[in-house]
C-alpha cells in the first residue's frame, strides 16, 4: 500500500496568543497512520485545542448601561405579572410568551 501523506501542517489564528503554525514531516519508514497521531498529539501539546475550547462559547461582558435597562425591565415585568396575578387573569404556564408582550424592551 502507498503512503501518500508526507507531511502535514495547520495554521490556528488565536486573537490572544497570535498565530500557530504547526507541521509535522513524515520520517522514513512511517505509516500514515503514526504520522497522523504524532500531528494530533502535537495539537495537543500546543494547547491551541484547550484555548479555543475554553473561548467557543465566551460572551462579552455587558456595560453597566445594559445591565441597569436589564434590571429595570425585570421589575417593570414582575410589576405587570403581580397585578395579573392579583385579578387573576395570569396563567403560569404561559409566562414564557407573555413576558415579552406585556412590556416591549425599550
Amino acid at each position: 500500500m502507498w503512503s501518500y501523506i508526507t507531511r502535514m501542517a495547520i495554521i490556528i489564528h488565536n486573537s490572544r496568543l497570535g498565530v500557530f503554525m504547526i507541521e509535522v514531516k513524515k520520517k522514513d519508514r512511517e505509516t500514515s497512520e503514526s504520522l497522523i497521531r504524532r500531528f494530533s498529539r502535537r495539537i495537543q501539546q500546543s494547547g491551541v485545542l484547550v484555548q479555543a475550547r475554553k473561548t467557543r462559547f465566551r460572551q462579552d461582558e455587558k456595560s453597566k448601561r445594559e445591565i441597569r435597562e436589564g434590571a429595570m425591565y425585570k421589575v417593570k415585568v414582575k410589576k405587570v405579572v403581580d397585578r395579573l396575578k392579583k385579578m387573576g387573569k395570569f396563567d403560569e404556564g404561559t409566562f414564557r410568551n407573555v413576558k415579552k408582550k406585556l412590556i416591549p424592551k425599550e
